[in-house]
């Protein structure tokens, strides 16, 4: 009995000098970091201290020179358009610019979008960035188009349109709604060509269209005619036909003003007012 109360005595002996041992070590490894690591750090170059923080910032939107002013206004544009039976119809359209995460939505509710004119609209929003010079990563552009009674639109001849509406938004900007535009749009701002010019043309005009911007090369309608040639040999008559194309000046067939335009940047003084 007195040989076990000898090794507890012993034990409780050993945790106690365990423990002091221990304090000894800490305090020791304390006053060495206190007195030489510290100062070390301290006098380190901050140049190549990196450090991590984070924090909550508001950005009122214009601070930045490239972040666009938004007003959340909808701008309306006139399409013009051809129906499935070849007939030239004025469709509308509507873009809307929103902060967001520089998302393109498009509204398809009762119309059928083709890939070509999604394109066509992608294109716009790049084109419109590179002429506003504004940042689009915080900005969801919003596009819907009224067809009326079209239930499928499909082609790229509403690029141009779809960029100058885009800039007209960005810049909070109104637009001239007896002026139309009609063309594809590039990479790089050309317009380029479309079918149905004269066709398109009667449909802004029964709009209150004015002046109908068409791209360059395309302000005079190039139409088509048969023309019989027959030849007498022998006892047969050979005929044949040729197709002799004329040009017809649009503006005074249908009458409207009609001008063309090479470049997106060139239709945007006479479509965008105000702003």
């Amino acid at each position: 009995m007195r040989k076990g109360i000898r090794e507890r005595k012993m034990k409780g002996s050993s945790v106690i000098f365990a423990f002091v041992f221990g304090m000894v070590i800490s305090f020791a490894l304390f006053a060495y970091f206190r007195s030489e690591i510290f100062p070390a750090l301290n006098s380190f170059p901050q140049s190549q201290v990196q450090t991590t923080s984070t924090s909550t910032t508001t950005t009122t939107a214009g601070s930045n020179g490239n972040i666009p002013v938004l007003s959340g206004k909808e701008i309306t544009m006139i399409l013009p358009a051809i129906d499935q039976d070849g007939n030239g119809v004025a469709t509308n359209l509507y873009v809307q610019a929103v902060y967001g995460k520089g998302r393109v939505l498009v509204d398809v509710n009762d119309i059928v979008f083709f890939v070509d004119t999604q394109n066509s609209i992608r294109v716009a929003q790049r084109v419109a960035q590179n002429v506003t010079g504004l940042d689009l990563s915080g900005v969801d552009l919003i596009y819907r188009i009224d067809a009326g009674n079209v239930t499928a639109l499909e082609g790229p001849s509403a690029g141009a349109a779809l960029t100058v509406a885009t800039i007209a938004v960005l810049q909070g900007k109104d637009v001239n709604h007896s002026v139309i535009l009609t063309g594809t749009i590039e990479p790089d701002g050309t317009v380029g060509e479309v079918g149905g010019i004269e066709e398109k043309a009667q449909a802004a005009k029964d709009v209150g269209g004015t002046l109908l911007l068409v791209p360059a090369g395309q302000g005079m309608a190039a139409t088509y005619k048969p023309v019989r040639h027959c030849e007498t040999i022998g006892p047969f008559l050979y005929c044949t036909n040729e197709y002799v194309g004329t040009k017809k000046d649009i503006s005074s067939t249908v009458g409207i003003s009609v001008k063309e335009v090479s470049n997106v940047r060139d239709a945007l003084p006479y479509i965008l007012v105000g702003g």
